[in-house]
């Protein structure tokens, strides 16, 4: 941990400026952040994010990590570099936010987790689908007892992304490139959460095979819809479905739960409604669909309820700035750090051994517990 800067601020450097767009709100609004560099492989792009800020404008990112003019960095890079990136600033001491996933591959993590337990910085990674509104709620219920004994749970992450593929073409390689659940931690940050404290100890992988080709008339990788069903040390299940390719309309948001007293399944369509079921024990007939927001006054937090128009507008359903928060929290010693780089790791690894079982004929594999390297 650091101390403030004399201004008593954290310095923040944004290594990828189209996606830390997402960020710039938050943490130009959190009274102890000021944004003092960019960095962009284009460096147009740098110095016009930089000019609204007085900031700093690089084109090579360890140049700006040795200019000495920040204390953290965001990183929003595309997803091959994260585990570099954060390895190099945190042997520097500086404090990481990464975006999803950690790493792309196991020595990659293992190098990551290195990188984080030698370092005085703190590492965090930005899941920020949970902290969306449904999520923190259901949370805090699980947290309540409501839904009894948590032994099951859902996660869909369905996203058409042939077009994108061709504009942001590092995911036609680490995306849809690669066969797998290569993206999970959008439906596993969540549920983890949920479940805690729960780690998933094994998974397996299988796909539905491919009906797709790119525009060069190759066949992509990925087949078009990947289950990954992943065992919780304890005892627990979940099933992660991916889907890059297929048509259909975006649904990155499906989540359902199962407890001994009750149920949870978010809306599966624009304008349908998340709903949860519980058990009167006493009136076993009288279970019901009911709207998750009839339970938002007792289980959704001060931060979401106090949230400011900022906060509210922020991408990713206010992840993007709830998530800056926590961040600057944990680097000032003022909170823990609620996705630490174990927490990362859980939500990392079982997409990477997922592309292992796949690959061996969708057998079983055993996950990695980072805590034990």
């Amino acid at each position: 941990m650091i101390s403030k800067t004399s201004q008593g601020q954290v310095r923040i450097g944004m290594v990828g400026v189209n996606r830390s767009a997402s960020f710039i709100t938050a943490f130009a609004h959190n009274p102890h952040c000021k944004i003092t560099a960019f960095c962009d492989i284009l460096q147009p792009k740098a110095e016009e994010a930089a000019r609204d800020f007085d900031a700093y404008a690089f084109s090579d990112y360890e140049v700006m990590l040795d200019s000495g003019c920040m204390d953290a960095v965001l990183i929003a890079t595309p997803m091959q570099y994260h585990a570099p990136q954060a390895i190099a600033a945190l042997q520097r001491s500086i404090h990481v936010l990464s975006e999803v996933t950690a790493a792309v591959s196991i020595e990659e993590a293992m190098d990551l987790v290195k990188a984080a337990k030698s370092s005085r910085a703190v590492y965090m990674m930005a899941e920020n689908y949970t902290y969306m509104k449904p999520n923190v709620i259901i949370g805090n219920m699980v947290k309540a007892g409501l839904f009894g004994e948590v032994y099951y749970a859902e996660g869909e992450y369905l996203h058409e992304l042939k077009q994108l593929n061709e504009i942001t073409t590092w995911r036609r390689k680490w995306q849809t490139g690669i066969n797998g659940c290569t993206y999970p931690t959008h439906s596993l940050g969540p549920i983890l959460q949920w479940l805690h404290p729960q780690r998933v100890v094994s998974v397996v992988c299988v796909g539905s095979g491919h009906h797709y080709i790119d525009p060069r008339g190759d066949n992509y990788e990925q087949e078009d819809s990947i289950l990954m069903l992943c065992r919780l040390s304890g005892g627990g299940l979940a099933k992660i479905r991916l889907d890059m390719l297929s048509e259909r309309p975006h649904a990155m948001t499906n989540y359902a739960l199962q407890g001994t007293l009750g149920a949870y399944e978010s809306a599966r369509h624009e304008g349908g409604m998340n709903r949860v079921s519980f058990l009167d024990p006493n009136h076993k007939e009288s279970m019901r669909w009911v709207s998750l927001e009839s339970y938002q006054d007792d289980f959704l937090p001060d931060f979401w309820k106090n949230a400011s128009e900022e906060a509210i507008r922020a991408g990713h359903g206010g992840g993007d700035y709830f998530e800056v928060n926590d961040f600057i929290h944990a680097v000032l010693g003022e909170a823990e750090n609620p996705i630490d780089i174990h927490k990362a790791m859980d939500m990392t690894l079982p997409g990477l051994i997922s592309q292992e079982s796949i690959r061996m004929g969708s057998i079983w594999i055993d996950v990695p517990d980072s805590r034990q390297w």
